[in-house]
């Protein structure tokens, strides 16, 4: 028999009534040293469950394995760290997982199968699961409710609703569940939209809600689809995510504490969304695309109870009040901000072109036509493209399917433009200055699309590219990978403006670690490292104006500093400061 287990109107855990008060906490958004002091912060904050996704795509990012279980992805630690704070924990395993993460969690080497039929009952895509929780829930077993550990409930799906209408792909999902072992709840998740809950759910599985606010209608679309059960928020928005060139989104802490007190009045349980969003480190951030596409910036504040780097925000303190008049609180403190890394000046002397270098980071893949990034199996980052212009002259680039997501050209090494997906371009003017001149496009994978029907698009360059009209043959397809750059050759930058892609690297100083923030004033848009501990993706389009420098990463003494920047620089520095900078701010 589950722990957790439910009657007409609540849960049962163990025999005795109870409500879940969780919050969500990626365990892959957060620097795994930082993972003891979210739990401890999330109990203070009064909540007894915390929540989290599982991500396909980063767990096994290869077909046959292995599964990745150490470092952000040692999901065993995080469940022992929140079984050892008292908390219980609700899984939300996928195969999809949204969440604003590259490719929604689905992992590129199935989506850039152009036949399978994603989240459907297609017998490749259900059986690539199959065998991902074979290999996943041997590892996760021993945390399971029923083996003692915290894992009280398990999700099936993720907004399937929204998606897709295939109650034999839902079923064969809590089938694959159940006879792997998994004896806890189940349960699916939807938008409190009555379509979306019809098609979402699953006879014998648990429904749960999705909203940020009209508590009281949002209840009674649960109740008018499930007439008995508990009712349960499994994701009570309180903020939002941000994309580039768009507001920094906040929610008023007053506005969300009225309308979590609502659920609480109401019985409900809920799990609020985000507890503390953590960040998409590296090149992990997804991407939308409604009527353009729109990536999403490198932090995953979303405006939550604990900050960015874990301080308690306006949030944190009016939620821990209405939980108090409702369940209680730890007779504890509250937790106050982290120590923050004084003010440093951060002197980038280093300097080494990218375009020269890429000859030594992969070797070329010679084709007769472009192909694309997952072709050149370089899913993430960065990939080039070379080739030479036929005649001198002005003419016009035209790339027959576009980029994905946004491309630099450049022609005998001297940038001539940029394109860029989210606005549609697929042409260029250009002025060749003689004839048998280097073509150069470099083509940046801005992040996955991870909800709706564009996941899985292709990136890199999509199609053939002509001049005049006339098809360019002869490329050199380069990926880029960037996890190891200790082999960089950097030598002194000089005064000369810099115009061209390059890295840049400097040193400073820190007596003790403590929680930083990048800022780079005078940079334009890149990537960047710290430690080679790979911070993610900055751009003055903004609103992000500083990426966060978990303390972690930082060392005393000596600590390096590492920017790949794509444009130019009005800077030769950097500076690490004491306050975050995520924009202008949008309250809803």
């Amino acid at each position: 028999m589950p722990a957790l287990t439910t009657t007409s109107d609540g849960f049962l855990l163990n025999g005795e009534p109870f409500r879940i008060i969780s919050g969500a906490l990626h365990y892959f958004r957060v620097h795994p040293g930082l993972w003891s002091d979210r739990l401890r912060k999330a109990r203070l904050m009064g909540l007894n469950t915390v929540e989290t996704y599982i991500p396909w795509n980063h767990h096994q990012p290869g077909p046959e394995g292995p599964l990745v279980l150490d470092g952000f992805l040692d999901l065993p630690r995080f469940l022992r760290l929140a079984r050892d704070e008292g908390l219980r924990v609700l899984l939300r395993p996928g195969p999809f997982i949204c969440a604003e993460w590259d490719g929604g969690g689905l992992p590129d080497w199935l989506t850039s199968d152009p036949d399978i039929r994603l989240r459907t009952n297609d017998p490749r895509f259900t059986g690539a699961f199959d065998r991902y929780l074979d290999l996943l829930l041997p590892a996760l077993g021993p945390h399971l409710a029923a083996a003692g550990g915290p894992v009280i409930a398990v999700q099936v799906e993720n907004e399937y609703g929204a998606y897709g209408d295939d109650s034999t792909y839902l079923k064969h999902l809590a089938d694959a569940f159940r006879s792997r072992g998994v004896e806890e709840l189940l349960f699916t998740c939807d938008q409190a939209d009555p379509g979306q809950l019809a098609t979402g759910s699953l006879p014998g599985v648990l429904t749960t809600g999705t909203f940020g606010s009209r508590v009281e209608q949002s209840l009674g679309r649960l109740r008018e689809h499930r007439p008995e059960g508990p009712l349960f928020c499994a994701e009570f928005w309180i903020g939002w995510f941000d994309h580039w060139g768009g507001p920094h989104h906040v929610r008023d802490a007053a506005d969300a504490a009225a309308d979590l007190d609502r659920l609480l009045s109401a019985g409900a349980s809920v799990n609020i969304y985000m507890f503390h969003g953590g960040t998409n480190f590296g090149f992990a951030n997804g991407a939308n695309h409604k009527h353009a596409y729109t990536p999403t910036v490198t932090s995953y504040d979303y405006d939550a109870a604990l900050t960015e780097c874990g301080d308690p925000g306006p949030k944190y303190h009016a939620f821990r009040e209405v939980i108090a008049r409702h369940a209680g609180v730890p007779d504890e403190p509250a937790p106050v901000p982290s120590p923050k890394l004084p003010p440093t000046v951060v002197e980038l002397s280093d300097r080494s072109d990218l375009l020269p270098l890429a000859r030594s980071l992969a070797a070329p893949v010679h084709t007769d036509a472009p192909v694309t990034m997952d072709e050149l199996g370089q899913r993430t980052g960065y990939a080039l493209y070379r080739t030479t212009l036929p005649a001198d002259g002005d003419g016009l680039l035209h790339f027959a399917r576009g980029v994905g997501d946004r491309a630099q050209v450049f022609v005998d090494g001297a940038p001539v433009g940029v394109l860029e997906s989210e606005r549609h371009d697929a042409s260029l003017p250009v002025r060749v200055p003689r004839p048998g001149a280097t073509l150069e496009v470099l083509v940046e994978n801005m992040g996955g699309v991870n909800y709706g029907p564009r996941i899985g698009a292709p990136k890199g360059l999509l199609g053939p590219v002509s001049l005049n009209g006339t098809d360019l043959t002869g490329w050199d397809c380069r990926p880029l990978p960037l996890d190891d750059l200790d082999t960089v050759p950097f030598a002194p930058a000089g005064e000369a403006a810099i115009t061209v892609p390059a890295f840049h690297r400097g040193t400073f100083g820190v007596d003790t670690p403590a929680d930083a923030f990048l800022s780079l004033p005078g940079w334009s848009k890149g990537q960047a490292w710290v430690n080679g501990f790979h911070l993610g993706r900055y751009w003055n389009r903004g609103p992000q104006r500083t990426l966060y420098v978990p303390a972690p990463v930082l060392r005393p003494g000596s600590n390096a500093l590492l920017l790949l920047e794509l444009h130019g620089s009005t800077a030769t520095r950097a500076l690490l400061t004491d306050t975050p900078d995520l924009g202008p701010e949008n309250t809803w």
